[in-house]
């Protein structure tokens, strides 16, 4: 520490030397030096002051095995379990197809004169394990002349606050692009949101000769989503009078799919010119 006079110059200098308190002329204040670190030497504690001018600690370069083995065997694990699809694959034109499998069923309304517009009022979409993924009711762009309740299964309370189109179409091609899409005539559901879906990722169990034979009809048959799961899994669907469920239908189509997704994916595979069936 320094001791002023009345006119700011110093007069003397308090100083650590060997752990003892020296007294020392000094210049200015302005004329004091620091040290690389921008500290004043003098005003240090010896402790302190003495660290300032200790070597650093070499850093350790011990190198064990042990933990060099575990950093590799982690990062195996981490890449394998990266590298694995999140759902099974797919034998697509170009190879393995890893992205997600979806199933996708609408249910429409009528507008226009008699009914004959076909306007979407509800969507479902589920996984390949059969889980939903999306299912709501949509409100029309067109005003709604017929509920076709005994097929659609949708009525005027239903859509008072659905979604509205346009709204939902976002919504729903967001969740479609890019995937496997299965559905049973799925190219009229892809009709009424307007939207052309790749053929190379289009599956339509409607069209299907393989799933056709499975259930003892000819290959070139267009058979009823009902009648096939009736067939083949011995499950009736679309009963009753309420109307058809679209998260049933959707998981129907899942079904049929897998029960042939092997074969049907392998025969895209050597017929790359039938894109879709």
């Amino acid at each position: 520490m320094f001791n002023h006079n009345s006119r700011g110059r110093s007069l003397e200098e308090t100083v650590w030397i060997n752990g003892k308190k020296r007294k020392k002329r000094g210049g200015n204040l302005k004329g004091q030096q620091k040290n690389h670190q921008g500290a004043w030497l003098s005003t240090l504690d010896p402790e302190v002051a003495s660290l300032q001018h200790q070597p650093p600690p070499k850093p350790d370069t011990t190198v064990t095995a042990a933990p060099a083995q575990a950093s590799s065997s982690f990062s195996e694990t981490v890449n394998r379990k990266s590298s694995k699809p999140e759902t099974p694959v797919t034998l697509g034109l170009n190879g393995p197809i890893s992205t997600k499998i979806l199933a996708l069923d609408c249910e429409m309304v009528g507008a226009g004169p008699k009914g004959h517009i076909n306007q979407l009022a509800r969507c479902t979409i589920v996984s390949y394990e059969g889980d939903v993924v999306y299912d709501k009711f949509i409100r029309p762009a067109l005003p709604v002349t017929d509920y076709r309740t005994r097929w659609s299964g949708i009525r005027h309370c239903d859509l008072i606050k659905a979604t509205p189109y346009i709204q939902a179409r976002k919504e729903i091609l967001k969740l479609l692009v890019g995937k496997v899409v299965i559905g049973h005539a799925v190219q009229n559901d892809f009709k009424v949101l307007g939207y052309g879906h790749p053929g190379t990722l289009t599956r339509d169990t409607s069209r299907c000769p393989l799933i056709n034979l499975k259930a003892g009809f000819t290959h070139n048959q267009c058979v009823s989503l009902k009648r096939l799961t009736k067939a083949i899994f011995d499950r009736d669907i679309q009963t009753g009078r309420k109307g058809h469920s679209s998260v049933e239908d959707a998981r129907a189509s899942m079904e049929l799919y897998k029960v042939v997704e092997q074969e049907w994916e392998k025969m895209l595979v050597s017929k790359p010119q039938s894109t879709s069936s």
